[in-house]
């Protein structure tokens, strides 16, 4: 199977870390993003996040789902895992998974 890499080209803090969300969980208060598309502002399981709307379907999780973000130095590479509209979901030699906006990041 050949990994793609992704060079970090600028830092990422992230906003905390979350827990798995289980398939069917109830997504409430979600409300579009203006700064990117397709993701939306939520509140899961108690906790305030951020979902790709693909991923919810009658107000429930239609997956898994882990809105952690990655956090990342600038010059990191790291494996790219999937892309979901303008972010990246990576993952590093350590095992550590997360999300990353793609304007963060180039192919390498």
């Amino acid at each position: 199977m050949n990994v793609l890499n992704v060079l970090v080209v600028e830092k990422h803090d992230g906003e905390g870390v979350f827990p798995l969300f289980a398939k069917g969980a109830a997504v409430a208060d979600l409300e579009a993003c203006n700064a990117y598309a397709h993701w939306c502002s939520c509140v899961i399981d108690g906790y305030e996040t951020y979902v790709p709307d693909a991923y919810v379907v009658d107000g429930v999780l239609a997956r898994e789902y882990n809105p952690t973000e990655f956090v990342a130095e600038k010059g990191q590479i790291v494996a790219l895992v999937h892309i979901v509209f303008e972010w990246l979901y990576v993952k590093d030699a350590h095992g550590t998974e997360g999300w990353l906006p793609a304007s963060k990041a180039m192919s390498v």
